[in-house]
């Protein structure tokens, strides 16, 4: 049985792609083995481009794979095999490159190395690339919840970003498709699942009639489905529909993760985000409004060039006047070959550092304010293991509808299975419960909202 080892940076939709193109070697009767303790026939690395660093990792991965196995097929995939081909195909021992799409005829470009023993260049412009690429992931490894990719690419080209270039513009997966997929997890098991993509809330700008409210409401039908999560969705694309559907399926979970990056105006628009922060703060009040309870996490940059202290200063309180439930901190990285990377006023790495650590200590103080208020509440868990920390005899882990990571007594033949929950003590990355119910049927709705 021939035999192939996967190696994954980057985001989340990488790995949605990594577990993809694993179906298409199963299917030909490959057997996976680990990357870093087993010697394969195929490598296959699927890379990132998000930051300089993350092309050096890349680079670093295909060595160590070349290293392990010189007879092996090395081939490379991802963001950064679309944006630097050539670069990649200079590597010695690279055999085959392909990008962010083609990726369906992954098996056609290894047979050609096979029989001809010259490097593949596969990649393609992608910003002529118009179609959804359609491959299914019917199973995961975890298995209490599931991703199903929903769109690829992005049209906004912020500054400090290269993705546009290494994903295309936006395109949509069929509804058919994606309700298809959906009761394929379903009936392989699955509770949750987490709509995921690189804009996720840019579904449908390039359909016809049909927008992610209409799939919203679509899947909240499919029988089975106990919990639909959107991995992230800008605040601009949260309209009155989206709104309306959030709050009246009893399968929506009641938190929302909606990237800020910046707290101040003038950051904002050097970063060519589409709005300001007293849009983004109506936004937030009016989901509020209409989902008491509802968890709102975020992704900040900090640092971005021309990011004075008063900017810092008025962002950071503009984040605490927000009450985010959690908040992900990143340095501004410079990318070559965007426009933020030539920018002046460049922020010094130190100053950089100081606020990422006091923006860690904020979200860490609003996440702990945001689960007190819900001691008391019962919540719906789907644990997800057994717990590995201190006194975790008997323990399992999952996360509520309102991203609450919550730890309870139970066995673990619960995992995967509804739990209803009383959240008991709270704390910052993880609070404790007891179990109160095992559910059957979908629940109602969440019931975050009773707490506040």
């Amino acid at each position: 049985m021939p035999s192939v080892a996967f190696y994954t940076l980057g985001c989340k939709v990488n790995f949605y792609d990594t577990e993809a193109m694993w179906q298409l070697f199963k299917q030909e009767g490959y057997e996976q083995v680990d990357f870093d303790t087993s010697t394969a026939d195929v490598y296959i690395i699927n890379t990132c481009t998000v930051t300089n660093t993350g092309d050096k990792k890349s680079r670093q991965i295909i060595r160590r794979a070349v290293r392990r196995n010189p007879d092996a097929v090395i081939a490379v995939t991802g963001c950064y095999a679309q944006t630097s081909p050539a670069e990649i195909l200079a590597i010695p021992g690279v055999d085959l490159v392909v990008g962010t799409q083609d990726r369906d005829k992954l098996m056609t470009f290894i047979e050609q190395y096979q029989q001809e023993r010259q490097p593949v260049n596969a990649v393609r412009n992608i910003m002529k690339t118009r179609e959804f690429e359609e491959l299914d992931v019917p199973d995961f490894a975890e298995r209490t919840r599931a991703f199903l990719k929903i769109q690829e690419g992005c049209n906004n080209f912020c500054t400090f970003c290269i993705i546009p270039w290494s994903r295309g513009l936006s395109r949509s997966r069929s509804p058919e498709s994606v309700l298809a997929q959906a009761r394929q997890l379903v009936e392989a098991g699955y509770k949750e699942i987490v709509l995921t993509g690189i804009h996720t809330g840019g579904y449908g700008d390039d359909l016809e009639s049909y927008r992610l409210a209409d799939l919203l409401e679509d899947l909240d039908k499919v029988d089975g489905l106990e919990r639909i999560r959107i991995s992230s969705i800008e605040a601009s694309q949260i309209d009155d529909r989206v709104i309306e559907v959030l709050n009246r399926s009893p399968k929506m979970c009641r938190h929302l993760h909606i990237p800020l990056q910046a707290g101040h105006d003038a950051v904002l628009k050097r970063m060519r985000r589409k709005y300001t922060t007293a849009e983004f703060a109506e936004k937030i009040r009016r989901i509020h409004e209409a989902m008491p309870g509802v968890a709102i996490t975020t992704d900040v940059i900090v640092g971005f060039p021309g990011e004075t202290e008063e900017m810092y200063r008025e962002g950071y309180a503009f984040m605490e006047q927000i009450g985010f439930a959690e908040m992900h901190v990143f340095p501004y990285s410079k990318r070559t070959g965007t426009p933020a990377a030539r920018m002046e006023d460049q922020v010094d790495e130190e100053i950089k550092h100081e606020r990422v650590h006091q923006l860690i200590e904020l979200s860490e103080r609003m996440q702990l304010d945001y689960a007190r208020r819900h001691v008391g509440a019962v919540l719906d868990v789907i644990p997800e293991r057994a717990h590995k920390g201190e006194a975790s005899d008997g323990a399992i882990m999952g996360y509520s509808g309102n991203y609450i990571q919550i730890v309870f007594e139970g066995s673990e033949s619960l995992i995967g299975q509804l739990c209803q929950v009383r959240l008991t003590e709270a704390g910052v990355n993880e609070c404790r419960g007891e179990l109160i119910a095992v559910s059957e049927p979908t629940p109602s709705r969440s019931q975050a909202a009773s707490a506040v």
